[in-house]
């Protein structure tokens, strides 16, 4: 079984809307990224209440704090956003989420190499701090990061070896970066994958598309993940475009849209959902 979350804020700014359309589409956990116009790490102590309330009414629990971690130049100011990592721990807390999202920093100018022990520096101290707290990490592989690719995806996980950080598998990420997700990342990163952010892409077009319908890899992917005993999360991300033909509309009907596509996918593959 499978747990299905997904990023609200790309259905709408307002919490009410992003609440009435999980639960129309049945998803009952939410990727906390951003709400009422602001993201998760610049709420205040009351707006997080508010939400909090609102979501505990709705019985729609938190799977991720989806934070910018790490979405920032290498060469930035390292400390003070090792406060907004701080902060970002204070959400998972707050929001009795299991995880954090976090990136692996932005490398302007420099091979990544180049910058390979300052990156792996940065996430020794942000896990030992998640380690601390009970919480887990997920780095998300990304275009333009240190870990953009498979290989050096695979590479900071077996560097920091930790229980406390794990991968969150994008599909559609990788083909942005003109890596195969099956071929290539999915054999790299499986033993490390405990979340999935579920996006698909076309290779050619790079046009993002629903799950199952582009060159991701998602069906054969899902299903290698559950017959090695993945049960977490496939938190939906649908990054459609308005004006898609086949897949635009409003925020609602795209993120309908995208939960639509990785259902067909799970019951193609026979994946049951918790």
């Amino acid at each position: 079984m499978v747990k299905l979350s997904g990023f609200a804020d790309e259905i709408a700014a307002d919490a009410k809307t992003q609440i009435a359309t999980l639960n129309k589409t049945g998803v009952r956990h939410i990727e906390i990224r951003g709400v009422e116009g602001k993201g998760v790490l610049d709420l205040t102590a009351d707006e997080v209440a508010s939400f909090r309330g609102q979501l505990q009414e709705a019985d729609i629990r938190v799977s991720s704090i989806g934070s910018p971690i790490g979405k920032v130049q290498i060469r930035a100011d390292l400390e003070a956003h090792f406060a907004r990592f701080e902060i970002a721990l204070q959400r998972a807390r707050e929001f009795a989420a299991p995880y954090v999202r976090v990136f692996s920093f932005y490398h302007k100018n420099e091979e990544a190499a180049a910058c390979r022990d300052e990156v792996l520096a940065f996430f020794q101290r942000m896990v030992a701090r998640a380690e601390a707290e009970g919480l887990v990490l997920l780095h998300e592989n990304e275009s333009g990061i240190f870990g953009d690719v498979p290989q050096r995806c695979a590479d900071l996980l077996q560097s920091i070896d930790s229980l406390y950080l794990r991968a969150t598998f994008d599909p559609s990420n990788f083909i942005s970066c003109g890596a195969d997700p099956l071929q290539e990342g999915w054999p790299l990163l499986r033993e490390y994958t405990d979340y999935f952010h579920i996006k698909d892409q076309l290779a050619e077009t790079r046009r993002v598309v629903p799950a199952g319908c582009g060159d991701g890899g998602l069906p054969q992917i899902l299903a290698q993940a559950v017959e090695l005993g993945f049960t977490g999360f496939l938190s939906i991300e649908p990054h459609l475009k308005v004006d898609d033909p086949e897949y635009g509309g409003s925020g609602a009907e795209r993120f309908t849209h995208a939960v639509d596509g990785l259902r067909r996918v799970l019951s193609g593959a026979g994946i049951a959902e918790d």
